[in-house]
């Protein structure tokens, strides 16, 4: 029993104890809580100041800029074919892989003896054209002769017809010298019949040994361009590529041997939107020959050019989209055909355009500006371009301060504290440094030791420069705006 006594005793005992351990902590638990949420310091709550970065609108003149990507084209390109087929006895000096030639230049001969053979047997025949033609020519001459004596002699014939007739019609002549005279009036009418063939032949033959000539000096010409196709002279200046044939080797009519490429006169042809496109069209809807910047960034080089839009093409094309553009360059240095550059396409002029940042446009085309009291104010505006990193608009913001950046704490009716970059650059170009009170030195060396978001090494560095007589005025401004935030 009294063992039982003793265990209920000891029991009693520690109930008692973890009672009054649950009641000193939740004694301790309110007297902490009240305590956190009691404002000691007996400060008067204070409205949370963001600190924002803001620029000033300025309404301006502002040339906006497309950006695209094309490729550098050579206006003038001559792929380089033989002719005709034959063995290359010839070749320029330059003739090779990156050769340069000027306008009027041999570039390669093709063996010349078939073209020279078929020159001599052309010049042959046309020769025995020739004296077939002055043959015909005097067989006319003499058929036509031949013609006139028949006709004399059928007047001749005629006029003794009629003197036997006169006589017989006097009883003094016979019947038989009439019907003589009359047959050779008739044979005499037959030789001129026979003549007027021997003419009709005559001109045609003179017609036939005509075309005989001509024909013949066509062989002639033909033959001779043939002889001058064999020597390949080049139609501009420029720079050869894809050289295919070396001096005695065999060509095929036709074969390509090499291209020609002037690399003086370089266009880049690239792709716009249709809207970007109809941002370069004017009243007439006709293409604005528009300025143009390229350049190719080669291993940290950048190549660099400027041009003038020119043309477009006619049509957009299989799968494709947009209108493809071409500009003319001038002075393309270090460019070359094939090359990916980066164009930059100046539009017409806008008028009242502002710049800003692109982080101060909102989705819905909206920007905070700062009104009265320093607090936000929301202002809806037009969004014209989207260049790079920056937006242009038009809206009521002349003279007015614009957030530069928008967070999703900001809004309308917020108090801030404005800091412009210049304010910012000047604080940081001319550290002036000052002498901090020993309470304002506290409060700020609390702040820091307070602050969990600060890395340590920032921290550390920070509370080192508090330490010192005199510190930077920027820093102490930073510290003390971040602790009115």
């Amino acid at each position: 029993m009294r063992f039982l006594g003793n265990s209920l005793l000891a029991l009693f005992l520690t109930a008692m104890t973890l009672g009054l351990l649950a009641w000193a902590g939740q004694t301790m638990y309110t007297a902490t809580r009240t305590f956190m949420e009691d404002d000691s310091s007996g400060r008067p709550a204070r409205e949370r100041v963001l600190n924002v970065n803001v620029i000033d609108a300025v309404p301006s003149e502002i040339t906006p800029v497309l950006t695209a990507f094309g490729e550098i084209e050579a206006r003038s390109v001559l792929e380089v074919r033989a002719p005709v087929a034959g063995r290359v006895v010839d070749l320029a000096p330059d003739f090779q892989e990156g050769g340069s030639v000027a306008q009027g230049d041999v570039l390669l001969s093709i063996d010349p003896t078939q073209a020279e053979t078929a020159i001599a047997v052309a010049q042959a025949d046309l020769r025995g054209a020739q004296a077939e033609v002055r043959d015909a020519a005097r067989g006319l001459e003499l058929a036509q002769a031949e013609l006139a004596g028949a006709r004399v002699q059928r007047d001749l014939q005629a006029q003794a017809l009629q003197r036997q007739r006169d006589l017989d019609a006097r009883n003094v002549g016979t019947a038989a010298a009439v019907e003589a005279a009359e047959l050779a009036l008739a044979n005499a009418e037959q030789t001129i019949l026979t003549r007027r063939g021997a003419l009709v032949q005559a001109e045609a033959r003179i017609e036939t040994a005509d075309l005989a000539q001509e024909r013949a000096q066509i062989a002639l010409d033909q033959a001779q361009r043939d002889l001058a196709d064999r020597t390949l002279l080049a139609e501009f200046s420029g720079q050869l590529s894809d050289v295919a044939v070396l001096r005695g080797g065999l060509v095929g009519a036709n074969e390509h041997v090499a291209t020609l490429i002037n690399l003086d006169v370089l266009d880049v042809a690239f792709r716009l939107s249709a809207t970007q496109h109809a941002r370069l069209l004017d009243a007439q809807g006709d293409l604005v020959g528009a300025p143009v910047a390229v350049s190719l960034d080669v291993f940290g080089l950048e190549l660099t050019s400027t041009g003038q839009i020119t043309r477009e093409a006619p049509a957009v094309g299989d799968g494709q989209t947009g209108r493809l553009v071409f500009a003319t360059l001038t002075q393309a240095t270090g460019l070359r055909p094939g090359d990916f550059v980066r164009v930059r396409i100046e539009e017409p002029p806008l008028q009242n355009a502002i710049r800003l940042p692109a982080t101060a446009l909102s989705a819905q085309n909206r920007v905070l500006v700062l009104a009265a009291e320093d607090r936000l104010e929301e202002v809806q505006v037009t969004l014209l371009r989207r260049q790079d990193d920056d937006v242009l608009v038009r809206g009521p913001l002349s003279g007015r301060a614009v957030v530069a950046e928008r967070t999703p704490v900001l809004g309308a009716g917020i108090k801030v504290r404005a800091l412009r970059p210049n304010q910012i650059d000047s604080a940081a170009a001319t550290p002036e440094m000052i002498a901090l009170d020993p309470d304002r030195r506290a409060r700020l060396i609390s702040f820091l030791e307070g602050n969990s978001r600060m890395p340590p090494d920032v921290k550390e560095r920070l509370l080192s420069e508090l330490q010192n007589d005199t510190v930077r005025a920027a820093m102490v401004q930073r510290l003390e705006a971040r602790m009115g935030g």
